[in-house]
């Protein structure tokens, strides 16, 4: 098990160097310069600007100092956000998107898997059929469609209520939180719902199953100890890479609620070409996503005892 979780940490350094890699490279074939604006007027400004972001150097020389600077865990200053560190926007604004990437992982996981069970108790009969066209659409639909009617129904419910219930938009209570996870997590209920229904198709088909209730012990259990617990493996796999996509993939969710997530500083950054901190939120993305996966395949290898790791 060390050694294959040595390995799995060395794959998952490997991974990073290339994303580091493959964005800087990305980043300066990129139309545009991010020196063009009221502040670089003057040759004379414009030079000294150069000089302090190191926009004179060659880009081998640029790639050497931006990976250095990483490995020492910098990096850089904004471009477009004056004496402010990168990594400074990243510690004060990924707590926001965590938190409402974890609220609105709760609810996909809780749902997915006790939609994904309905529908396979109740294959092709009502519920089965009216969750599975809720699944598809929730697949189909993208999430600033969601997050448009999500405050329309807030803006209805407030207002048959003759109060402000939930919070339309903003950021500061629990209450603000609530509907932009829902939608931040419809996507990924509708995609474990799915894995779910499969995995307890095939799991209610096996002959420990059959065995169960050979032995007489009550469909309650049978399905707690037998099916859920077995079924739901599938979906374990999958939870790490979607709490790293919903944790950091809020970007439009964020910006319609007016979260002051860091995903809406990474929009922002992208609109004005502010290289460094999207180059640096694009590695502490891949980053994360790497290190969930990983944790992912490790606490595998724990629950499932038939998984043998040499």
């Amino acid at each position: 098990m060390l050694l294959y979780s040595i390995k799995r940490l060395f794959a998952g350094i490997v991974t990073v160097w290339f994303i580091a890699t493959a964005t800087f490279i990305a980043m300066h074939q990129v139309p545009g310069d991010p020196l063009m604006n009221d502040k670089a007027v003057v040759p004379e400004i414009r030079k000294n600007l150069q000089q302090k972001y190191g926009l004179d150097k060659s880009t081998t020389e640029q790639y050497f100092i931006f990976m250095g600077n990483m490995l020492k865990g910098d990096f850089g200053i904004s471009f477009t956000q004056q004496n402010r560190q990168v990594n400074d926007i990243i510690r004060d604004h990924f707590p926001v998107s965590a938190a409402l990437g974890l609220l609105a992982i709760f609810f996909a996981a809780l749902g997915g898997i006790l939609f994904g069970a309905l529908t396979a108790l109740y294959r092709n009969r009502l519920p089965d059929i009216i969750i599975m066209f809720l699944v598809i659409l929730g697949i189909s639909v993208p999430s600033f469609v969601f997050a448009a009617l999500g405050q329309l129904l807030i803006v209805n419910l407030n207002s048959f209520m003759g109060q402000s219930i939930i919070p339309v938009a903003g950021w500061g209570s629990f209450s603000h939180m609530i509907m932009p996870a829902l939608v931040l997590g419809l996507g990924s209920m509708a995609l474990l719902t799915r894995l779910m229904r499969s995995s307890m198709l095939e799991v209610i088909n096996e002959e420990y199953i059959k065995t169960a209730k050979a032995k007489g012990l009550s469909p309650l259990r049978i399905f707690y100890r037998h099916q859920l617990r077995n079924a739901i493996l599938p979906v374990i796999t999958v939870l790490g890479p979607q709490i790293a996509a919903i944790t950091t993939g809020g970007f439009v969710v964020e910006l319609v609620f007016a979260i002051p997530g860091l995903g809406r500083y990474f929009v922002q950054a992208v609109q004005q070409l502010d290289y460094t901190v999207i180059m640096g939120t694009t590695v502490f993305y891949g980053a994360f996503l790497v290190l969930m996966v990983i944790l992912v395949d490790i606490v595998y290898g724990f629950i499932d005892p038939r998984v043998r790791i040499n």
